[in-house]
């Protein structure tokens, strides 16, 4: 089959690649509608993820139809068409069973290799280095879903394809995000970052009761699919100063809740900004912090800090910052599995509809073209899809 390959930084090709196989009972292997690139695939493309392997599948985010299963899939057949998250879990385990989807144990093949940076191994992932389980990605023709009956969720009738593509993985963690925040009615969440998790943090605020949602970014085409699309403010970071406009905004309190849907790759200003390139192409950390660290800065006291962007290494994070406000900082990698259901629901009663975000579609040989685009935003790239 036809898949594209991570062969090292900055260096991906479409390359003819062994077709997956069932390999446990509980397996499916899934024919790939739509595939869609994620901006913590650049992490791994910029070099910034380790335990990279040359000729590595890419893609973690798609959905497609099952065209066979293990002897021990009951829930769902071939011929079903079916969007899989993009953790992988057991379902079994006590992190299963508290819905805290993403720190599986049993899905990663390779403890050893997280356990010196994490503590723990989290669940594997797709594509996402042999760090975090070295699974073959879903930029190809065909996957291997393990544990099929937990990780396939049957799409209904009425929701597109490209519709079912997000709630893969932005839709899921965009959502989660805004759950941290345990929003009341007359809430203002803040939201930094207009791809394509802050544009879903930013929906599922409303969703939950959001009376105002502000949307932070710089690229005016972003800031303008928040603003018409979903209804936010936005503020352009590089024309307003953020922390004096979400005073003015929030009657001088700040935002009682802020979402951090950018990481590691921030672009700030300043030196600070100047500081935190040098430490990351000098390999001393690999974050660019700004965006958290002015989402901390901003939220009210007493607020709640839900941070979605990638990170892994760090300095100058403000601690005390964080302490003496008395915020209640939530994290975590998407637990999809908990809200598949329910935005599959709100998909098919319209009250979500995250196919606005295609903005450029390609063939599967054209993938490495769709990356170059998402990555440099040129033409306004919000998200490439790729159809194998």
């Amino acid at each position: 089959m036809r898949a594209l390959c991570w062969n090292g930084v900055n260096d991906l090709r479409v390359e003819t690649v062994n077709d997956p196989t069932l390999i446990n009972p509980k397996d499916a292997i899934v024919r790939v509608g739509l595939t869609t690139t994620c901006g913590s695939d650049l992490h791994i493309i910029d070099g910034l993820i380790p335990s990279m392997k040359e000729g590595d599948v890419l893609g973690h985010e798609f959905m497609g139809e099952i065209v066979e299963v293990g002897r021990e899939v009951k829930k769902v057949k071939p011929g079903d068409r079916v969007v899989v998250p993009s953790f992988i879990v057991c379902g079994s385990c006590w992190f299963c069973q508290q819905q805290l989807y993403s720190c599986c144990d049993n899905t990663h093949p390779h403890p050893e290799l997280a356990e010196p940076i994490l503590g723990y191994p989290t669940a594997g992932i797709y594509a996402y280095s042999h760090a975090f389980g070295g699974y073959a990605g879903s930029h190809a023709q065909y996957v291997r879903v393990p544990f099929a009956d937990n990780d396939c969720f049957v799409v209904p009738e009425n929701v597109t394809d490209e519709q079912a593509l997000f709630l893969s993985d932005a839709a899921p963690t965009g959502y989660m995000g805004a759950d941290f925040c345990n929003i009341h009615p007359g809430d203002i969440v803040a939201v930094w970052g207009c791809g394509g998790v802050g544009l879903m943090a930013q929906q599922s605020a409303y969703l939950m009761g959001a009376e105002k949602v502000i949307a932070i970014d710089r690229f005016p085409e972003r800031l303008a699919m928040a603003r018409d699309k979903i209804g936010a403010i936005p503020l352009d970071y590089t024309k307003v100063d953020i922390q004096e406009a979400l005073l003015e905004l929030t009657g001088g309190r700040g935002p009682d809740s802020c979402i951090d849907a950018v990481g590691m790759e921030a672009k700030g200003e300043g030196l600070t900004q100047v500081y935190d390139r040098t430490k990351q192409l000098l390999h001393l950390e690999t974050d660019v912090g700004a965006a958290l660290r002015q989402a901390m800065m901003a939220c009210r006291k007493g607020g709640t800090l839900s941070i979605l962007g990638v990170y892994g290494v760090m300095d100058k994070f403000p601690l005390g910052l964080m302490m003496n406000k008395g915020l209640t900082v939530r994290t975590a990698q998407q637990h999809g599995q908990r809200y598949m259901h329910r935005l599959l629901d709100h998909v098919s009663k319209g009250e979500l509809d995250p196919a606005f975000m295609v903005t450029h579609r390609f063939s599967l040989e054209d993938a490495p073209l769709g990356y170059d685009m998402f990555k440099h935003k040129t033409d306004g790239c919000l998200r490439a899809v790729f159809k194998p």
